[in-house]
């Protein structure tokens, strides 16, 4: 045997060494995000949800993203979380923006761990220290798509033409999707929007689920009797960032026609954001003081599950949800719901089992709704559809389907890997 086809045997010998040590010890993910809690949002309660299902199957997850003030370090450290220093966004004190240095000596603060994928969730600079993270590794990246940025980047950039704005957020999403190993998309039309964007990367449609906790309803006189809204008022309920992009101005000028046929209606806003000045202003614009009730975030293991619980339907005016699941949320205790069926929430909206999907009009909109409310029979049925639709997005399941797209993922860099170590025969 020659010295050549010897070191080629140990080299072969070496990668399936690692390949079997591999296959026998259990995943380890990095998580990159430029939010999460005590940020409330989609894309924090999304990563808490397949964190905590992934462990389950035996995935650990470790989680990069930004301090806030107030962060419980030794609580961060103890559930695998990694708090990098950060400074708040202009004009969005919610969130916040991870220091570059910081992100860039990640790989040295966790030089001792071994991790087989990097999964990126957000496309800030979360992506970009994510990727780099994981071709400094050699291992898969992946990114989730949660937001359907050609519609956001409108309300916040209004300088720009809508234009000029549609097309850099295409033109950013081939750009960093082209350098993933797969994407991770909530629904079929994000899925579609992205491939008439010209992506190519492998796109996996997997939804964040919901845990059964979810399913527990809350006690709605509780949060009636906090709030001041009496038992034989109707409510109508939106749950949610108060953000311009979710539509809630639309919400209040439907309220401001459909409280004239229904006048014991009253609309509860749950959530907080940037848009909230502009929407109380609004309100008070549209004289519905007495029919608009501001809550504010509500916890979402305490009077979240009684504000859902207090209400008789909720509604949805966004159109640039990639999921929606929010409305999901809200169909596990049983309330009916009445939503524009645009983008990702049509997939939830359209089966109509427990959802009815509403007019894009104002006057449409509050027109159905009144009607809704006059019908408690049909409300009742729904409820119950709207239980059993949405036991068939367990999270569970969810989880199972990302943890196999895992595992793929590291098993082909794997087998590629050992490939590449041995040079071909002559």
């Amino acid at each position: 045997m020659s010295l050549a086809e010897v070191l080629m045997g140990q080299s072969f010998s070496s990668r399936s060494s690692v390949h079997a040590n591999h296959e026998g010890r259990k995943l380890h993910v990095l998580m990159v995000s430029d939010v999460y809690f005590p940020r409330i949002n989609g894309v924090s309660t999304s990563i808490l949800t397949f964190r905590d299902d992934l462990a389950r199957l035996g995935i650990r997850t470790t989680v990069v993203a930004p301090d806030y003030p107030g962060t419980d370090v030794a609580a961060d450290e103890a559930a695998d979380i990694v708090r990098l220093p950060s400074r708040a966004v202009p004009l969005d004190p919610e969130d916040r923006l991870m220091q570059w240095s910081s992100l860039a000596g990640i790989d040295r603060r966790l030089a001792s761990a071994d991790f087989d994928l990097v999964h990126v969730q957000t496309p800030f600079a979360a992506h970009y220290a994510g990727l780099r993270f994981a071709k400094a590794r050699g291992i898969p990246c992946i990114a989730s798509y949660h937001t359907h940025f050609e519609e956001y980047l409108f309300h916040y950039i209004r300088f720009l033409p809508r234009r000029v704005l549609r097309f850099a957020a295409r033109w950013l999403a081939r750009h960093q999707c082209k350098s993933l190993d797969a994407v991770v998309v909530p629904s079929q039309p994000m899925s579609a929007t992205l491939r008439d964007y010209g992506i190519n990367t492998p796109l996996h449609v997997i939804a964040t689920g919901l845990p059964e906790s979810q399913f527990v309803r809350g006690d709605g006189r509780r949060f009636r009797q906090a709030w001041g809204i009496a038992p034989e008022r109707k409510v109508a309920l939106f749950v949610g960032r108060a953000a311009h992009e979710k539509n809630i101005g639309f919400l209040l000028e439907m309220m401001a026609l459909a409280w004239r046929q229904k006048p014991q209606l009253m609309l509860v806003i749950a959530g907080e954001g940037p848009a909230l000045p502009a929407l109380r202003r609004q309100a008070s614009a549209l004289q519905l003081d007495d029919h608009v009730r501001f809550v504010g975030y509500l916890p979402r293991e305490g009077s979240l599950r009684d504000c859902y619980a207090a209400a008789d339907v909720f509604t949805f005016a966004s159109h640039t949800e990639t999921q929606g699941l929010v409305l999901l949320e809200a169909m596990a205790i049983g309330l009916p719901v009445l939503a524009i069926a645009a983008l990702g929430a049509a997939e939830i909206i359209l089966p109509r089992r427990g959802a009815v999907a509403a007019a894009d009009t104002p006057e449409a909109f509050a027109e159905q709704l009144v009607t809704l409310l006059e019908r408690p029979a049909k409300r009742a049925v729904m409820a119950d559809q709207a239980v059993a639709f949405a036991r068939e997005w367990d999270a569970a399941a969810q989880a199972a389907r990302l943890a196999a797209l895992y595992r793929e993922l590291v098993r082909a860099a794997v087998a590629i890997d050992c490939t590449q170590a041995v040079p071909a025969s002559r």
